[in-house]
């Protein structure tokens, strides 16, 4: 070994040491200082985050004032993972984000694409326990001061359209002065062509044409480069900048000093540089493109709210912007409208399109006393109504927040890319010294010129940028595809978790079935008018207050009967109602009423034990002292939950009723929707312990309830599904909820679930198998067997390659279709049911 080839080794050895050290040794932190009772500190965002590590205490207001002095979409928005806070953050101005952390523990954060990161450490003030790592979001109410979501929006579409503005231009510079030179390369050298014009071939034309490229063209790249590496830490562009500058200042020095060098090693690599440099920025071009659309569903949502609304006031109407109507307010709603803000109808009745908010297709119609919600669309009738909810209350404004909150959270499978990407940078740039010594020590000659080639070429295939993207955009993509299909997944490990469920348990009252009672049959003794006695029943309930009576009545009017008054009306606790009609005395009630009144009912006992067995309520009627029908009141099944658990099924997963109704009652109700476990008698305050008893049996188990009664079993659950109508308390008490309030949601949830899970692991093995293979090619692995090695511009392709097509495959997620399943019939069968408390009167939800 000669001096050289020592002098190559030890220096070799000595920068490995340093990488190491200067990546991975201590650093230090910054204290918030605290003023007012607020822990303040202004963290400037130029490259990175500086302070990187920020120390505040447990239980005290913090204050991060983020300086964001650059543009560009990396760091366009802060994300903090870990406590479910998001923010936008301008370019070339101060944005706050306020939060009271009330768990001790190491919070990091990190740019929007998860490229540059920083951390917050809160330090137990000494009333709480020991210091621990907070993995799914804080109970901290966090409040990030600045724009609305629209504002937001709008500012980082215009710095997104600025930044392919730039980009493209950039592009354009390059590709114009780069392919002269790689043509007169590539024609004299592979093709051996002999009237390429000299000059293109001359160094100081090369040298010329290429350092605006490096120095303009590169210019995004090498400033973020220096500025990570400053910030002690690396991305792409650090390796690129590293290896372009390496192969420019190589090529600069033989320029200006070829006797410098032995007349073997005198190549000059202009023409890499130049490709180097535009191919990058042309991926990342496209890049910034497809990007744009995986926050489509962000704008959709934007852009379905009404922009004025004419508003009733002073005994006339004036249109105003939304954002001045007040509660209370009442708004005339013609045909055709949107409707502004959530309200419920005083007057008119009309179908109104949810679509883009439920995500149901069929219109739902509405009339006095009914909800609306705001960005719905009103259909061939006018509605009059009063404002419930504006502004940030409404339900469009809930389900935004709710969608960024899930977009800045973090996936559990994130954790394996963001463990790899902090070795990742450092790793490259050791093998990249390695494969520089080891060709420069033991390779063929010219051995200079092969070790500077190996050590650029493995700087530039490394893509640590497509291993950051992989997790957060396919979240992105699958969150808002939940939100337009009205499924509201409240974070990515909710997302993630979904897809490993096995057992679907489902309430009964309410969401397998309506949760109010109908009716539905009537059966009558001899030749009896069945209107007519439906017609005389209701009226003799009409003053009655009970359920079933509310039911018995509702029907008649449904079926368009004209309910006669009734007089001498009495209510005769636990047994029915006694009302005279239309010159009829009519008896409505139990068996036992009809016997007191001197009545044999025997006739009515087969047909009322035939409604019982499916789980009906039978109502006995009878006319001037004769027996003469009987009726029958149920929870009505949905008319989607059949084929919502059918799909379940199709799916691979079991479903389990759970009620307080009785046995019987639950069987039919099971039966009919094709069920086959079924968990009866159950009080509320037990259903949690049920979830815990299947989970014990190894089951991943989600719970699908109304939100609010569910609350515990939705929280045992590995994940809640709550049943409604995007209620605060539905949204709060559920990982995902279904805004529907349709079951049919269920299987949806988990089929998006899946497919973004899939789409995730294909990202990370795009992203890692051009990494895994790409690298040690481009080190020279190959070399010594088949003779291949890998040229800084195949290298620099297939980086940009990587990159894409992790954007690409994250956006093929937005054409996966989210239709819910929809009823064919309903499936009958015997349930398997199992009792575990005394039987309730009723179904205690």
């Amino acid at each position: 070994m000669s001096v050289v080839d020592l002098v190559v080794l030890v220096v070799a050895a000595a920068g490995v040491g340093v990488v190491a050290w200067y990546f991975f040794g201590p650093r230090s932190a910054c204290t918030a200082e605290l003023t007012g009772g607020v822990q303040r500190v202004e963290v400037t965002v130029r490259g990175g985050y500086r302070p990187e590590t920020i120390r505040v205490r447990q239980n005290v207001p913090v204050e991060l004032v983020f300086n964001r002095q650059e543009e560009g979409d990396c760091t366009s928005r802060v994300v903090f993972a870990d406590l479910g806070v998001t923010a936008a953050l301008p370019a070339f101005t101060r944005t706050a984000v306020c939060l009271t952390p009330t768990r001790a523990g190491s919070f990091g954060f990190a740019c929007g694409m998860n490229m540059i990161h920083g951390r917050l450490v809160v330090e137990p003030d000494g009333q709480a326990g020991s210091e621990a790592r907070v993995e799914g979001p804080s109970e901290s109410a966090p409040v990030v001061t600045g724009a609305g979501a629209a504002e937001e929006e709008a500012a980082q579409a215009a710095e997104r359209a600025a930044e392919i503005k730039d980009l493209t231009r950039r592009v354009v510079v390059g590709v114009v002065l780069t392919v002269p030179v790689l043509f007169a390369v590539m024609a004299s050298e592979l093709f051996r062509v002999s009237w390429v014009p000299p000059v293109l071939l001359d160094r100081w034309m090369q040298l010329v044409l290429i350092t605006p490229v490096m120095l303009y063209v590169g210019w995004p790249i090498h400033r973020s480069g220096w500025l990570t590496l400053a910030h002690r830490n690396a991305d792409m562009n650090s390796l690129i900048t590293l290896g372009t500058v390496a192969a420019y200042g190589y090529s600069l020095v033989v320029t200006f000093a070829p006797g410098a060098f032995p007349p073997e090693t005198r190549e000059v690599y202009f023409e890499a540089v130049g490709v180097i440099l535009t191919l990058i920025l042309l991926g990342r071009l496209f890049e910034a493109r497809a990007k744009a659309g995986t926050g489509e569903a962000i704008r959709d949502l934007l852009g379905m709210q009404a922009r004025t609304a004419r508003v009733v006031r002073d005994g006339g109407e004036a249109e105003i912007p939304v954002e001045e109507v007040a509660v209370g307010d009442e708004i005339r709603i013609r045909p055709g409208e949107k409707i502004p803000v959530d309200a419920t109808v005083l007057s008119g009745g009309s179908a109104v399109d949810e679509s883009m908010v439920t995500g149901e297709p069929m219109p739902a119609t509405k009339h006095a006393g009914d909800t609306v919600i705001g960005a719905t669309i009103n259909g061939t009738g006018s509605l009059r109504v009063r404002a419930a909810k504006v502004g940030a209350d409404t339900m469009l404004a809930q389900i935004i927040r709710l969608v960024q909150a899930a977009q800045a959270s973090r996936a559990p499978i994130q954790r394996l890319a963001d463990a790899t990407s902090a070795y990742f940078v450092p790793a490259v740039i050791v093998i990249a010294i390695i494969a520089f010594a080891a060709w420069f020590i033991v390779g063929p000659p010219p051995t200079t010129t092969n070790a500077l080639v190996s050590g650029v070429a493995v700087l530039i295939i490394a893509c640590p940028c497509a291993l950051g993207l992989a997790t957060p955009l396919s979240i992105m993509v699958g969150t808002g595809k939940g939100a337009k299909a009205g499924i509201l997944i409240r974070s990515a490990e909710a997302l993630e978790t979904a897809h490993k469920l096995d057992t679907i348990v489902l309430d009964k009252t309410g969401t397998i079935t309506r949760g109010a009672p109908a009716l539905t049959d009537l059966h009558v003794t001899g030749d009896r008018d069945e209107r007519e006695l439906l017609a005389l029943v209701a009226a003799a309930e009409t003053d009655s207050e009970h359920p079933l009576a509310e039911a018995i009545v509702a029907g008649a009017r449904q079926r368009g009967l004209e309910v006669p008054q009734a007089a001498n009306f009495t209510s005769i606790t636990g047994k029915g109602v006694r009302a005279t009609a239309a010159s009829h005395t009519v008896l409505v009630g139990t068996r036992t009423l009809l016997a007191d009144a001197g009545i044999d009912a025997s006739e009515l006992d087969q047909p009322a034990a035939a409604f019982a067995e499916q789980g009906k309520t039978a109502i006995l009627a009878a006319l001037d002292g004769e027996p003469a029908g009987v009726l029958a009141v149920a929870d009505t099944v949905k008319d989607d939950s059949a084929a919502a658990i059918a799909a379940l099924h199709r799916l691979g997963i079991e479903t389990a009723m759970i009620t307080g109704d009785d046995a019987r009652t639950a069987a039919a109700i099971a039966g009919q929707v094709g069920i086959s476990r079924v968990l009866a008698e159950v009080l509320p305050e037990h259903k949690a312990d049920e979830i815990r008893r299947l989970q014990a049996e190894g089951r991943r188990v989600g719970m699908v309830g109304d939100g609010i009664n569910d609350a515990p079993a939705l929280a045992a659950a590995d994940v809640g599904l709550a049943i409604g109508t995007g209620t605060d308390i539905a949204i709060e008490s559920a990982d995902i909820t279904l805004i529907s309030g349709s079951v049919s949601g269920v299987p949806v949830a988990i089929q998006l679930s899946r497919a973004t899970m899939r789409n995730i692991r294909q990202n990370l093995f795009f992203a890692l198998v051009y990494n895994a293979v790409g690298v040690p090619i481009a080190a020279g692995v190959l070399y010594p067997v088949l003779g291949l090695r890998l040229s800084p511009i195949l290298a620099a392709a297939a980086m940009a390659l990587s990159s894409l097509s992790v954007v690409g495959n994250s956006n093929r997620l937005r054409r996966h279709r989210t239709t819910p399943p929809r009823a064919a019939g309903r499936v009958t069968g015997q349930p398997q049911v199992a009792t575990r408390a005394p039987t309730p009167a009723s179904d205690q939800k």
